[in-house]
């Protein structure tokens, strides 16, 4: 009798999802192409796109920038790049031939009309040759005091709308500077393109975990019961980083903590943890409550600044055993400067969900260990049955930690009584790791939402109405700080934060996490 083959079921850790679509072909116009991040991020990211097959026969790479290169010196910058930086390696020969078969440069001034001109022509011509179907998405990966200048330019060389295909632009951060200037960066480009054209990206919404927050939630039915104020004591969100401003004087003078982080990674997070069930998982369905959350956040101004806020400046010390210098002395800062490398802020949600349970968020450079994570603390139960017991035992609160990177998870903490004849207890966790539970390597942030950018899916980024309630919410902090009143601390380097920020945690019975 002929023996049967064996076919292997399909492991459902190792699979996951497949993509429901594939991606048009279609062309990404990288405006900046020979600065860091398409250098570090979005080359690498496309190659991977490219080896792990979502990307569709055709797609090309128009880089567009100042630097003198021929397409055969930006396709080398390129494979140095996926080199480098790729999370798949060795490269594939292969996929990288078929791959840079499509890369291309163009090199113009940014305020140059002619340039857009020839980038028409360009892209024109690849329709004709690739099959673009004049599908395009222009990615200003450029300093935010370039985008208005290629904004018009691209609306007035009419590379705004095609009537062969669709067009989008990804905006990188920072969005905006403050409120107004944000209010009018979206009014100038709200003028050349529609708003389901824009796509503000935020690399923190195309991480895994980041993304598995909403699944965590609502596909579990044992926590969405759980998830408000009749059982939530407190959250706490952690931004740290073990870096400092990395010679980046200049632009962390004018930005500092506030506006690099909590603005928009920071309030991401929030959202994502505090919004209410959305009707769909569509974009504006999921985008609208979280809109909902940032407008009901509690304003904090005037003499709140004082008590829900701390900033603070890294002074000298060690990270990682190695001395490092106070933000004082690098390159680019002020000796005067009140630029804030630390910040802490206790927030409230006026919403029926969350009424009176304070959110903690802190972010801060030169800290012990790169790490960021949502810790969400539950109330304690009744706990007179243990007081009677002989023991010593501490029954520490239920906490539910969401880990975002490095070692990306999630982690509950809970009670259970030591072995032994005394009944003592002792908190344990019970953990899960994306790295060990599903034998696939994550992809990166930026493969998420490129990928996401040529499906038409703006689930993960972020709209009009949400950048500005995030500003409108740190405006009010920001305008105090100016004022001079709100005191600015100092840290060691390589420490958790200046001591006023314990202190501040401590005035409401709390203590913040040591991930």
């Amino acid at each position: 009798m002929p023996q049967r083959a064996v076919v292997e079921a399909p492991n459902p850790f190792r699979e996951g999802l497949r993509m429901k679509q594939s991606p048009e072909p279609c062309v990404m116009v990288i405006f900046g192409a020979t600065g860091d991040l398409t250098h570090r991020k979005l080359l690498p990211a496309l190659y991977n796109l490219a080896l792990e097959h979502p990307l569709p026969a055709g797609f090309s790479v128009v880089g567009f920038a100042r630097r003198p290169y021929s397409d055969e010196e930006f396709r080398k910058q390129a494979l140095d790049s996926v080199n480098q930086f790729s999370r798949q390696k060795p490269v594939n020969q292969q996929v990288w031939e078929s791959f840079a078969s499509g890369i291309h440069y163009l090199q113009s001034n940014f305020h140059d009309p002619e340039g857009y001109e020839r980038l028409a022509a360009l892209l024109n011509k690849l329709d004709q040759e690739r099959g673009t179907s004049g599908n395009r998405i222009f990615y200003l990966s450029t300093p935010p005091s370039q985008y208005p200048t290629i904004i018009q330019n691209l609306g007035a060389a009419g590379l705004n709308r095609n009537r062969k295909g669709w067009t989008r632009v990804i905006v990188e951060k920072p969005f905006g500077h403050d409120l107004a200037s944000a209010r009018e960066l979206n009014r100038q480009i709200g003028k050349v393109f529609k708003e389901e054209q824009i796509y503000r990206i935020d690399h923190y919404l195309g991480k895994e975990t980041v993304q598995n927050i909403q699944v965590f939630r609502l596909a579990n039915g044992i926590f969405e019961p759980v998830w408000n104020r009749r059982y939530v004591d407190h959250v706490q969100i952690t931004a740290a980083e073990n870096i400092g401003i990395e010679g980046r004087g200049g632009y962390y003078e004018e930005s500092g903590a506030i506006r690099d982080m909590i603005q928009n990674h920071m309030l991401q997070l929030l959202t994502l943890v505090a919004m209410e069930p959305p009707i769909a998982f569509e974009a504006n369905a999921v985008r609208n409550e979280k809109v909902k959350v940032l407008q009901a956040l509690q304003p904090i101004v005037g003499q709140d600044v004082l008590t829900n806020t701390i900033r603070a400046q890294y002074g000298p010390g060690y990270v990682g055993g190695q001395p490092v210098k106070g933000y004082l002395e690098e390159t680019g800062v002020s000796p005067t400067s009140t630029t804030e490398t630390y910040v802490a802020l206790k927030l409230f949600i006026d919403n029926w969900r969350w009424a009176g349970v304070p959110f903690y968020l802190r972010t801060g450079k030169h800290l012990p260990k790169r790490v960021t994570e949502i810790a969400i603390q539950f109330k304690q139960p009744p706990l007179m049955l243990f007081k009677r017991q002989d023991s010593q035992s501490q029954v520490e609160p239920n906490v539910l930690t969401l880990r975002i990177q490095p070692d990306e998870g999630i982690s509950l903490k809970f009670g259970a009584k030591v072995p032994g004849t005394d009944m003592q207890i002792r908190s344990v966790n019970m953990d899960f790791f994306y790295g060990s539970s599903f034998v696939r390597q994550q992809p990166e942030a930026y493969e998420r939402l490129l990928l996401d950018s040529m499906l038409g899916d703006s689930t993960l980024f972020t709209r009009r109405d949400e950048v500005e309630a995030a500003w409108a919410f740190v405006q009010g902090i920001l305008d105090e700080w100016a004022s001079g009143d709100v005191p600015i601390h100092t840290y060691e380097s390589g420490t958790w934060g200046p001591q006023a920020a314990d202190e501040f945690i401590w005035r409401d019975g709390f203590r913040w996490r040591r991930p």
